[in-house]
């Protein structure tokens, strides 16, 4: 397989004398979405925090580009073009969309010369209402507050927030979680449409029938190792759940 745009090789991370990760490998492509499946304590969440650079491992390399990467904090990660949406999303109910979308950014928005600087709020409305459009979706007004959104809308504004500022790699923590099914198909097509940008984009999820619905591949984690890889016309949904509660291959019928 061609080198990818983020490569993991044997990594191993250990919190005590409990190893939550042992030797996890998996590469994941432009333009690629990689679902990531596992139950709960299969390493999923810090195989997500190690590459978003909140932790770092013990063993093992990453790769970007095909070139070793070493990244001590979000910040190494987010420079790399690592946009990382955690499931406990970190939006302001009480900020409007707009601000919501450039949160942390203020300065792509901002105006004049100090002391006297301001945001530009049409420039804001506008933009927002362009990065929204570009993953599909549509709304009355970017000025109105985020609390006022559904749980798929507000996943679609994190998702849409990635795109607009050029990440590369757009992690996503459990997505459609307790998301209703007309949610649920909103947020997987901005992923589809996340993908047909160009983006590589890995789908953690412990819900097999989402993840088959956007996954080019997936890989099953258990117990912090990877136990299968699939790529998309392999697998049955079937399989893939009997990989995650066994940790061992299932018998094809």
């Amino acid at each position: 397989m061609s080198t990818g745009l983020l490569e993991l090789e044997g990594v191993t991370k250990r919190f005590g004398r409990v190893e939550a990760l042992g030797g996890v490998s998996l590469r994941v492509h432009a333009g690629e979405v990689l679902g990531l499946v596992g139950d709960n304590g299969a390493g999923k969440s810090t195989l997500i925090k190690i590459m978003s650079g909140v932790l770092r491992p013990d063993r093992g390399e990453l790769r970007w580009e095909g070139k070793p990467v070493h990244l001590g904090s979000p910040r190494d990660a987010h420079a790399l073009g690592i946009a990382t949406v955690f499931q406990d999303l970190a939006v302001v109910e009480l900020m409007s969309i707009q601000r919501n979308l450039f949160l942390g950014r203020e300065a792509a928005i901002r105006r004049g010369v100090w002391p006297v600087r301001w945001l530009d709020t049409r420039r804001a409305e506008r933009e927002t209402r362009e990065a929204l459009a570009s993953i599909g979706i549509t709304i009355s007004s970017a000025r109105e507050p985020v609390s006022g959104l559904s749980g798929g809308e507000r996943q679609s504004i994190a998702i849409a927030r990635g795109v607009h500022f050029s990440a590369r790699l757009l992690i996503l923590d459990e997505p459609t979680s307790a998301l209703s099914v007309t949610q649920t198909e909103r947020v997987l097509a901005a992923v589809r449409s996340a993908r047909d940008q160009g983006l590589a984009v890995v789908f953690i999820s412990h819900n097999v029938h989402h993840v088959a619905q956007v996954a080019d591949r997936a890989v099953v984690l258990s117990h912090g190792r990877s136990v299968a890889e699939r790529s998309r016309g392999e697998w049955r949904v079937e399989e893939l759940s009997e990989l995650i509660a066994k940790g061992a291959p299932a018998e094809v019928a």
